[in-house]
């Protein structure tokens, strides 16, 4: 499976969830941000690419849904709802993220 995560700036959320779930095995991950700043920008090949994309709040699924129509048809986009509070790895953003990822990726066995 071809996970994308998406933030805004690729620094902290989806930078941390990517490493989170980049070791396990049967998963692709990768990770985006949707502003102009971002350290890695979100493109239409990643959307292809992913399988299932995880956006952190519900302005990134906007922005990615406006710029991207045509290669998001039918793609699955999951709004996480985890605020820009955290640095990269911090405990909490872990916590927060598997809790509401792990439930997505049980129900693909």
């Amino acid at each position: 499976m071809n996970i994308l995560f998406v933030c805004s700036r690729n620094k902290w959320r989806s930078a941390t969830a990517e490493t989170m779930y980049k070791n396990h095995p049967g998963q692709q991950v990768r990770s985006a941000g949707t502003e102009p700043s971002a350290r890695i920008k979100i493109n239409a090949k990643m959307i292809e690419w992913a399988d299932v994309i995880f956006v952190m709040e519900k302005k990134h699924k906007q922005r990615i849904t406006d710029r991207f129509p045509q290669e998001v048809y039918e793609k699955e986009i999951i709004i996480l709802d985890i605020p820009d509070d955290y640095q990269y790895m911090d405990k909490e953003l872990i916590e927060e993220i598997d809790s509401k990822v792990a439930p997505y990726l049980s129900e693909r066995g």
